[in-house]
């Protein structure tokens, strides 16, 4: 069994959508994500406000520095289930060594508390 050791990563996060084509110089997103919709970016909020780019909510980042494999199974449910149960919403992106999180801002906090005792097995 191995503990998910939830990290908060400093600032807040945005989701935005914006076209393809979209000039992104000056934003830093880190993550991005091509949908039919459009281009998905989830970049600092500080950068989406400068370009007038819309969100609905401000989000935290946590990163569970517990290294995960792409194939584990079972660990996305069982912190889901963990956030759930306290109805805190939750967006993932897996990376190839960590999951990261991402929380409303405003329940970061609780739900790192919530998944420090987490563990899992894979």
């Amino acid at each position: 069994m191995a503990e998910l050791q939830p990290e908060r990563q400093p600032g807040t996060f945005a989701f935005v959508c914006v076209d393809p084509a979209t000039d992104l110089t000056g934003l830093e997103p880190v993550a991005t994500m091509r949908e039919p919709e459009g281009l998905t970016l989830v970049l600092p909020v500080e950068q989406a406000r400068a370009r007038g780019l819309a969100f609905e909510i401000e989000m935290a980042w946590i990163t569970l520095m517990q290294p995960t494999a792409l194939d584990a199974v079972g660990i996305t449910a069982a912190f889901a289930r963990q956030l759930a149960q306290a109805a805190i919403p939750c967006n993932v992106i897996a990376g190839v060594h960590h999951d990261h999180l991402f929380v409303p801002a405003n329940r970061a906090e609780q739900a790192a508390e919530l998944l420090s005792g987490l563990s899992f097995q894979g």
